[in-house]
């Protein structure tokens, strides 16, 4: 028996008991501070040796298989020896260096003593181990209900925002104030100064003459709310992600993937403020016809960002989850699911899922440009626009778009981005691409082998794909009514998620997880 080894600052490191018995060797890794877990079991008729370093303390595991020979325990037994290393964390970050090397030559020791034991000699093949092959990090299970809960406030902010948007309220708030700005104006003289504020910009002259106050108070309330809610996200996403880093429940190899999602997210509220200051130009004012509203370029790359996050946050949720169940053994035939899932086949599937999912963002983005200008309230017919499936050539090609606002002449190919018509036709073109694109992989993935989560994720995939392009063309024929417009734009999200859901299913497992 190897008692525990204490750092200088009485951490028990874990200690090793080893016993020898008819059924082979058994190695335990233990620590008592948190409960006892078993990560591997090698129950082959064949010999094999299944070491699994766990270290739970930064979140990192070291999971090895080898295959090895041992006629002795073989024939003793009828199978090779056995495994099974326990560790259970409760040591520092300061010293997690010496926890990790500690481990490694424990294992090693371990080897040694199995292969003299079998009767192997020093430069046999099957001694040759490598601990520090590259194993994927490990956070907390925490850390991964963290990430999925800020992404449902992304996913109610997304929501909120295109509210905020449909109601015109975007503009009603002329001042960037992260902190002051948090609070509501309370009195009627704070609310008199708000409404002045408001005043002096192009929207209220133009758009909004004659509003009233109670009326300018319902728009102030929901661009309000909605700043507010992405100043809570800043916060539960900061201030966990903090005390995860210094306390080690994200993992050394993760930390620059949660840094990465908060500068994502300073990144889009930065966003967000230089896309309102682009509706607040007074210069708009001197432009004839101009309409005071946000820069359609900036709404898609603030939508584009929320998009984003909302990914990053979702897929290493779910991975960090899967990741410990895995490890926890809580996934049920682990080994059969991995060889399904690495057959060439799904592993096909999996890639044009993913293509399938850059087309889904992309369409997303493109709806921003319809939102932006408002190029939904023209053509609100399907499928036909006017009397043909395409409109007129000098409508998708006019040369008033040849100028930019201030007059300054640029390529006719702005089109394609500024002009509602085309902006319109593109939309629905990418829209029903990805509909019978998403339609074909739904078909093709009822002849490929897939376990049961993948396949219902294929089954949401298109139910959410089907619902949105009816949800599209419901929200055009209406002429954009706000409730099935903030639906489209929800559903829009929900589209998203079943298709990085079914990425993240068609995913692997880690192999070195799973015993082989």
């Amino acid at each position: 028996m190897r008692e525990p080894v204490n750092s200088s600052k009485g951490t028990a490191f874990p200690s090793v008991s080893e016993s020898l018995g008819s059924s082979g060797f058994e190695i335990k890794f233990r620590n008592s501070t948190l409960r006892n877990m078993s990560f591997a079991e090698n129950k082959r008729s064949h010999s094999q040796i299944a070491r699994l370093l766990f270290k739970n303390s930064m979140a990192e595991a070291f999971q090895i298989n080898r295959n090895m020979t041992s006629n002795a325990a073989q024939s003793a037994a009828g199978r090779g020896p056995t495994i099974e290393l326990y560790a259970t964390g409760g040591v520092p970050p300061n010293q997690s260096k010496l926890f990790g090397q500690s481990f490694k030559k424990a294992a090693t020791q371990i080897s040694s003593s199995l292969l003299s034991q079998s009767g192997q000699g020093k430069g046999s093949k099957s001694n040759q181990t490598n601990i520090d092959e590259k194993i994927p990090p490990i956070d907390r299970p925490i850390v991964g209900y963290w990430m999925l809960f800020c992404a449902s406030m992304v996913f109610g902010i997304i929501v909120w925002g295109g509210l905020t948007r449909l109601t015109e309220s975007g503009l009603s708030i002329v001042e960037w104030a992260p902190v002051r700005g948090a609070k509501l104006p309370t009195s009627e003289e704070e609310w008199e100064l708000e409404f002045e504020k408001y005043k002096q910009f192009p929207e209220y002259k133009r758009i909004h003459v004659g509003l009233s106050l109670d009326d300018f108070k319902r728009i102030y309330f929901m661009e309000w709310f909605h700043r507010n809610i992405g100043r809570l996200i800043g916060l539960v996403f900061g201030l966990p992600a903090i005390y995860f880093i210094r306390k080690g429940y994200i993992s050394r190899g993760n930390i620059g993937k949660t840094v990465g999602l908060g500068v994502l997210l300073l990144g889009q509220g930065a966003m967000g403020w230089y896309m309102v200051s682009s509706g607040l130009k007074k210069e708009l004012e001197e432009v004839p016809h101009a309409v005071p509203r946000v820069s359609h370029y900036r709404l898609a790359a603030h939508l584009g960002l929320a998009y984003l996050f909302f990914a990053g946050l979702c897929l290493h949720g779910w991975s960090t989850l899967r990741m410990n169940r895995l490890v926890k053994g809580k996934i049920k035939n682990a080994e059969a699911i991995n060889k399904l899932l690495l057959d060439p086949s799904v592993r096909s599937f999996n890639r044009k899922v993913i293509a399938a999912t850059c087309l889904v963002l992309l369409t997303s983005l493109s709806g921003a440009f319809v939102a932006g200008l408002d190029a939904g309230l023209i053509y609100n017919t399907f499928p036909h626009m006017g009397d043909n499936i395409v409109p007129p050539t000098s409508e998708l090609w006019h040369p008033l778009f040849s100028r930019d606002l201030a007059g300054n002449p640029q390529s006719m190919w702005f089109n394609i981005i500024e002009n509602p018509t085309t902006v319109q036709l593109n939309h629905r073109v990418l829209a029903i691409s990805t509909f019978f694109i998403i339609s074909a992989l739904w078909w093709k993935s009822r002849s490929l082998k897939l376990n049961p989560a993948s396949r219902r994720l294929c089954h949401a995939l298109m139910a959410a794909v089907s619902m949105q392009v009816g949800l599209g063309i419901a929200t055009l024929v209406d002429l954009v009514p706000i409730s099935l417009a903030s639906a489209h734009q929800a559903n829009s999200v929900g589209l998203l998620t079943a298709a990085l859901g079914l990425i993240h299913a068609l995913r692997p497992l880690p192999r070195m997880v799973v015993p082989i």
